[in-house]
């Protein structure tokens, strides 16, 4: 227990001292390499550091024992963790990262041989004792191959998450109040760098923190608590990078975050995610993803900066970006931007192979990959809530075949329960003699037809799912009644929809072209007229397609053809 003084009114008057506390994530860096440890915590940091003569009268404080004033720097002043970190860096300045890790009152020796951390050791004490600062033998560690630091275990492997903190998380209870939320969030923040989509997964509670925004909890907060819960519970072990040749970052886009991932030699170095800004929800889907190459390159500066970076991406366009001579404004600074670093943007299908939480979790605790058939494919159980369970003889197993768990017959089933519109149909139901209802499996049905309860937002995920996702059915064109024809939805972007058709039957270029392609956004009727051959294949109109419309707009949301047969072609579907 540690006697902590309310400076709160003090530390207003106080100007601050800007000295800069280290990050934490770069404190590890410099550990790579390293396989012996010795971890040292100073006794009372604090109090080892005396207060100007001056100064004493402004620490006073009362109690009903009498009046006291602190001689040496107490907890709670604004300047003090500042203060106490730049002792600690000028008296350790010659050693640090080369063997010595500070942050604040803890010290981290590491080395990459027993007989070189005896020096180094040695050297340390040596310095703690001309300086006159003590450590707490009961709070120190020597001599250790995995050492618990900071929160994290570091050992020869990397960097994974302390387990005594996931536990707490683990056990952590249902959220109650705000204030609740954000200790949570607190804490699993904290460790959002082993979580592959943190700000994705914890978009529900964080809407919970936003001001005005009533607490209601749903069952999306409830399944994004354990998600969270259990993807730090199992989170990976993240390596150290080794040199700067080889450095890969995967980016992705969405319409809630961005996401990305810290590559080096195969070997998973971080994860980093945040959800999109109100202003973000605007851009097209060719600026979010440019949006997260960005953020990935400033989240990641100090790694890349200078070195050879690729970067993969599932939006074709990208790989063309600094090509394009038509830019809008917020296009040409990320251009600019790009310019400090030596990347090549490389794009890379829904096939390939793409980064999955099984990543860096092998017998060796290193970095590896796991292959997915489709990663479009994953996104859309991920949204429909469902799961992919691996089935093997233990949890490092290849993933070699998934199964497809719905909780919907169980939600459906659990809500005609409790509903209490629902119980006299159900009592009926239970009668039976005749009724037009009937219970089967737990479920109210009438006319052979599943009764739905207004329980939360079920009826309105049912209406989502049978109406809008991929896997809806919809009457054939042949059982559509007829009438008018509707017109065309406007669209919200330009070139999200766009129209096509060819004008034919003109005389011969020199170049051998007859053919025009024209091409209008139904938006802006902005239109590109290319000219071609009346013959021309598939494969060819792709290339026209991708050199003039993709690379400077991405690609649109729909098409409206007059069904020539290239359009309508499983070759032009294809793509």
């Amino acid at each position: 227990m540690r006697l902590c003084i309310d400076y709160r009114e003090l530390n207003k008057l106080t100007i601050k001292n800007k000295y800069p506390i280290p990050r934490i994530d770069d404190l590890f860096d410099q550990l790579v390499g390293s396989v012996v440890y010795s971890k040292l915590d100073l006794k009372s940091g604090y109090y080892q550091l005396r207060i100007r003569d001056e100064d004493i009268p402004k620490t006073a404080f009362g109690t009903r024992y009498g009046h006291f004033e602190f001689s040496v720097m107490p907890f709670g002043l604004t300047n003090a963790p500042s203060v106490f970190m730049d002792l600690m860096n000028r008296v350790f300045r010659e050693y640090l990262d080369r063997f010595v890790v500070v942050f604040i009152d803890d010290i981290l020796v590491y080395s990459k041989s027993e007989a070189e951390h005896e020096v180094h050791l040695r050297t340390v004490l040596q310095i703690l004792r001309e300086n006159q600062l003590y450590a707490k033998f009961s709070k120190c560690e020597f001599w250790l191959e995995k050492v618990a630091f900071l929160g994290h275990v570091i050992s020869g492997d990397g960097v994974a998450v302390d387990p005594t903190k996931v536990e707490a998380i683990r056990d952590w209870p249902v959220l109650r109040t705000v204030a609740e939320v954000r200790s949570f969030l607190g804490l699993a923040g904290y460790y959002r760098r082993f979580v592959e989509n943190f700000s994705r997964i914890a978009l529900p509670l964080t809407s919970l923190t936003r001001k005005d925004q009533k607490f209601v909890w749903t069952q999306e907060c409830s399944q994004a608590f354990e998600t969270l819960k259990e993807r730090l519970m199992m989170a990976p072990i993240l390596s150290l990078p080794k040199g700067t040749e080889g450095f890969q970052i995967f980016s992705d886009a969405s319409g809630y975050g961005l996401g990305c991932v810290l590559v080096l030699q195969g070997s998973v170095i971080a994860f980093g995610s945040r959800q999109l800004k109100p202003h973000e929800r605007n851009y097209p889907v060719h600026d979010l993803e440019l949006a997260a190459v960005i953020f990935a390159l400033k989240l990641w500066r100090h790694y890349v900066y200078g070195a050879k970076v690729e970067i993969f991406t599932d939006h074709k366009s990208l790989k063309y970006l600094l090509d394009q001579k038509d830019l809008n404004m917020r296009q040409r600074r990320w251009v600019e931007f790009l310019g400090d670093y030596e990347v090549a943007i490389q794009y890379t299908p829904g096939k390939a192979n793409v980064v999955a939480d099984a990543l860096s979790r092998k017998y060796s605790g290193q970095g590896s990959w796991i292959e997915a058939h489709d990663e479009r494919l994953r996104r859309d159980w991920e949204s429909l809530g469902l799961e992919c369970v691996a089935r093997g003889e233990s949890s490092v197993a290849r993933l070699n075949w998934i199964e497809m768990q719905n909780d919907l017959c169980d939600r459906i089933r659990e809500a005609t329960r409790v509903d209490e519109e629902f119980q006299p149909f159900v009592e009926e139901a239970l009668k039976g003699q005749g009724s037009a209802w009937e219970m089967v499996d737990g479920v109210l049905k009438k006319g052979g037809r599943i009764c739905v309860p207004q329980f939360g937002k079920l009826r309105e995920e049912l209406m989502f799912e049978a109406h809008f996702t991929k896997y809806s059915i919809h009457p054939a064109e042949c059982q559509k009644p007829g009438g008018f024809l509707k017109p065309l939805q406007i669209p919200e972007w330009k070139f999200d929809d766009i129209s096509m058709d060819f004008v034919r039957g003109l005389p011969r270029s020199q170049q051998g072209n007859d053919a025009i392609w024209v091409i209008v956004d139904r938006l802006t009727k902005v239109a590109h007229f290319i000219p071609n051959r009346k013959e021309d294949g598939v494969e060819k109109l792709v290339e026209l397609y991708v050199r003039n419309i993709v690379r400077l707009h991405g690609i649109p949301k729909s098409i409206v053809s007059d069904r020539d047969g290239r359009f309508t072609s499983k070759d032009w579907r294809l793509v």
